[in-house]
């Protein structure tokens, strides 16, 4: 071989050896790239799953989760973490239902708000309507009631054990609950005409506590937040004292605030009791249609010239509530946000009626009732308040989703989606 040609060869083999090289690691960055995004995806997928269930997918599942994020398709992969519709799904999601859910609702069942209270009718009925994706205003006026299939003993108007033998089972919920009827079509008012809801608030006292821990759980306000002593107290009970400890500038300034507004509302439960002798565990819900429960009319000493609640049909119902709130401050918590959305009932906007029900649809339809089972959802979800601007968008983008339907399944899946992380 000459000089010459030895010196081309050379330089060939010189000229192909880098590209051989760089072809190579071309090849080695696309398949790791691949692995890469391969890898993330389904860290997402995983990450969406533990927002919702709080307990490790099974691989199967995580496969399903997986192939919905890499479609870009996240809010599939939220609703499939938490349904199981029983065609080709590999995910079961009932501690969605039996841990998430149960957790979540039962502190609103108890004046003490603890979540260490067993499942019950109340608790079973909110989930339920999350379950099934019905509108969710319903909890607070419709005739609903969920129980356990096949569960015994069955449910009972005076005692818990229905439930409580699905808690002590660790039963699926999202199998078994079904969905029926209150005992009383009369008294129905969603949950709070659940025994539960009875037992907690009911019990004894005047029905005041029904209306405020009504408003604390489901419009997100306590009554101090929203006193307004602008209001007339025309409708404040006798048992209020005007002038406590003989001052009343104390009533003026501040009682009347949450009176003048909270009694006629209060009143639309003025049918309701719950009744035991010995043990309230074994209580149930009294209905007393058109007669006035005694504890309306108790301490009438306190304040003779005060309201005197009677059932005189048909201009003065016995259990006819007006909503006072809708004009002054307190016209902020936007009481027709249901109609403006398209989505009230037409008899219900005019801010009085009678009966639980129609009191509960008219806090069921206001904004505040909206906004507050978002951000109740998203601190549950994301585990913190909202602390920026875009938590803030996420925020109002979800209750104008929510106005639509009212499917608060859907607003888990979406928190979980903004708060997966990543």
């Amino acid at each position: 071989m000459s000089i010459k040609t030895y010196q081309q060869q050379e330089a060939r083999q010189g000229r192909l050896l880098p590209v051989v090289i760089i072809s190579a690691l071309v090849a080695w960055l696309v398949i790791g790239t691949s692995s890469n995004a391969h890898a993330a995806d389904r860290d997402e997928a995983k990450r969406i799953h533990d927002r919702l269930v709080g307990t490790p997918p099974s691989a199967a599942c995580l496969d399903q989760l997986q192939t919905k994020v890499e479609a870009n398709n996240e809010f599939g992969a939220a609703l499939d973490a938490i349904t199981n519709d029983g065609v080709g799904d590999e995910c079961i999601g009932q501690d969605f239902y039996r841990v998430t859910l149960k957790n979540f609702i039962t502190p609103w069942t108890n004046e003490e708000q603890s979540v260490f209270a067993p499942l019950n009718d109340y608790t079973a009925t909110v989930i339920g309507v999350i379950k099934d994706e019905l509108d969710f205003r319903r909890i607070l006026y419709d005739n609903i009631l969920y129980t356990g299939d096949g569960i015994t003993p069955a449910n009972s108007a005076n005692s818990n054990a229905h439930y409580q033998a699905m808690d002590d089972q660790n039963s699926n919920l999202q199998a078994i609950l079904r969905l029926t009827t209150q005992p009383s079509a009369a008294a129905a008012a969603g949950i709070m005409s659940t025994r539960q809801a009875a037992k907690a608030f009911f019990v004894d006292g005047t029905n005041r506590a029904m209306f405020r821990f009504t408003l604390l759980n489901h419009l997100c306000v306590d009554l101090e937040q929203i006193k307004d002593t602008t209001r007339s107290p025309d409708r404040v009970r006798q048992d209020v004292s005007r002038s406590p400890g003989g001052d009343s500038r104390i009533y003026m300034n501040s009682c009347v605030g949450c009176h003048a507004g909270m009694d006629p509302m209060a009143q639309a439960f003025a049918f309701y009791q719950y009744t035991y002798t010995t043990d309230v565990e074994a209580g149930q819900l009294t209905y007393t249609d058109g007669v006035v429960q005694p504890k309306y009319l108790i301490n009438s000493n306190n304040f003779e010239f005060g309201y005197v609640t009677e059932h005189n049909p048909p201009d003065n119902p016995g259990d006819r509530w007006d909503n006072y709130w809708r004009a002054g401050p307190n016209s902020a918590l936007g009481w027709d946000w249901a109609e403006l959305n398209g989505q009230s009932n037409p008899d219900d906007a005019t801010g009085t009626g009678a009966g639980a029900a129609s009191m509960g649809r008219e806090l069921a339809d206001s904004y505040a009732f909206a906004q507050c089972q978002v951000k109740k959802v998203f601190k549950n979800v994301c585990l913190r308040e909202p602390i920026d601007q875009a938590d803030r968008d996420q925020i109002n983008n979800m209750i104008t989703s929510f106005s639509t339907g009212y499917n608060l399944k859907n607003i888990f899946a979406e928190s979980a989606v903004y708060c997966r992380g990543g």
